[in-house]
């Protein structure tokens, strides 16, 4: 199963292209959008490219492949263009017996974390950059942003395959990565 992550698009046509080439291009299985996908918000800059219309166009292309959660950004009426529920402040994936809570982080964060156990995975946007850490047995992800980094972070978006969680540059590189799996992911490679 490979998941591409995207967070806080904020309107980018020009970076939802690109971003749905490298979903394309590696043949994923679903998009986890985490919020804030049309609009730039009131305290950010408008982002390059800004163009809500399009960006939603193209978003619909893929929209049988999409989860969506609402960010703080995400209004009613971007629902109306949009044509995949994405007005739930959370939504659960479970890959490969591993559950995965999906939300934006202006709610839920981890700083206050939903109920979860031990081995389950913690995914969400808002903060503008990533990061990829366990606290508690929680996995705790965040792809970062594509068009609007924040503190001195790199425009990116994350990817999971094979019980790997990458957080990835817009050139594709790697920034950071989490393995849900460890002793399988180590088989693997002695195999």
């Amino acid at each position: 199963m490979k998941i591409l992550f995207m967070g806080d698009l904020h309107g980018s046509a020009p970076r939802t292209r690109q971003l749905l080439d490298v979903a394309e291009k590696h043949h994923v299985d679903m998009i986890a959008l985490l919020g804030d996908i049309l609009y730039h918000g009131p305290r950010n800059p408008m982002t390059e490219g800004y163009d809500p219309k399009s960006t939603a166009q193209m978003l619909n292309q893929w929209k049988h492949r999409i989860v969506a959660v609402r960010g703080n950004c995400d209004g009613e009426v971007d629902q109306t263009l949009l044509e995949f529920p994405m007005r739930s402040d959370f939504a659960w994936l479970v890959v490969e017996g591993k559950r995965i809570f999906l939300t934006h982080g202006h709610l839920w964060n981890p700083e206050s974390l939903p109920p979860l156990v031990p081995g389950d995975v913690f995914a969400y946007g808002h903060v503008h950059y990533p990061s990829a850490r366990m606290e508690n047995g929680i996995h705790i992800w965040n792809p970062g942003c594509p068009c609007l980094p924040k503190d001195g972070s790199v425009a990116g978006y994350g990817m999971y395959e094979n019980g790997q969680f990458r957080a990835v540059d817009m050139e594709g590189e790697t920034i950071m990565e989490d393995c849900l799996f460890p002793s399988s992911m180590n088989e693997r490679k002695s195999a």
